[in-house]
């Protein structure tokens, strides 16, 4: 099947986002690329639904997908809802949906599946490239905010960090000086039976405190909620008390503090 009005069209301007162009007919799928690709846009072409997942899934600058509905294996609809399992929420993606047949309920189960704009063949090429170039805007407003998203999720664990570090700087500053006895009986229970090795002497109080929660085995969340800070905030710790004791992971640190382990912990604490 041959597509009207096909012309070689010649722009400068080549779109970062690539188009995976998707039908099982060699030669649509020749003639789309041939067209899109003068138009300044670089495609991925696919003759099957597998070779598209395959593409897509190898290449993270694919970002528009025009595919046709009816094709064996996994169908337009089918094909895309597996693009959206691929993608996850960390990518994002605009999908057309090209058929021979105007189906309403197909229409309507397309849109319904986050399908964006759907063509009925045969296709007026001109009304194709306005659509791919609405659908380009679209997905480049949606990449910018999940990476304002993920820009603001750090920015957030950073600032709560940060927060948190200050609390304890200020606990530290009022906090009166006591002796290593002292602090060990304040502590009871099972930490005044913990003989700190001297490779934990320079941590700060605090993360002191989350080494001892560690050793006693408590989960990150666990550790949280005793020490009145966010979960966040505790992996930072965790990953500064390692840092800084040369451990490799929290395992080792708690076989260290581990108050029935001695002469391990004598190894494991020996550099």
């Amino acid at each position: 099947m041959g597509l009207p009005g096909m012309e070689l069209r010649v722009n400068k301007l080549i779109s970062r986002i690539k188009v995976l162009v998707v039908d099982d007919q060699s030669l649509i799928v020749e003639e789309l690329c041939e067209f899109l690709e003068g138009s300044g846009y670089r495609c991925v072409p696919c003759e099957s639904s597998r070779q598209a997942v395959q593409q897509f899934n190898e290449d993270a600058e694919i970002g528009l997908v025009l595919c046709d509905l009816h094709m064996p294996d996994l169908d337009g609809i089918q094909l895309v809802q597996e693009l959206q399992r691929i993608a996850g929420k960390h990518r994002v993606f605009e999908a057309i949906m090209l058929t021979g047949q105007a189906d309403k309920q197909d229409v309507i189960k397309a849109l319904r599946a986050g399908i964006a704009d759907y063509y009925q063949k045969p296709i007026d090429l001109d009304e194709l490239l306005a659509g791919l170039q609405r659908q380009e805007a679209a997905l480049q407003e949606r990449q910018k905010n999940l990476q304002l998203g993920h820009l603001n999720q750090k920015l957030q664990f950073l600032s709560e960090s940060i927060d948190d570090l200050y609390q304890d700087l200020d606990k530290v500053r009022r906090a009166p000086l006591a002796s290593p006895t002292t602090q060990a009986s304040d502590q009871g229970g099972e930490v005044e039976q913990i003989e700190i090795p001297a490779i934990f002497s320079q941590l700060s109080p605090r993360q002191l405190d989350v080494a001892r929660l560690v050793g006693k085995g408590q989960t990150n969340y666990q550790i949280a909620c005793e020490l009145g800070i966010t979960e966040n905030t505790v992996k930072l710790y965790v990953s500064q008390v390692l840092r800084l004791t040369h451990m490799h992971n929290r395992t080792q640190l708690a076989l260290a503090l581990a108050p029935s382990n001695s002469g391990l912990r004598q190894r494991v604490t020996a550099h």
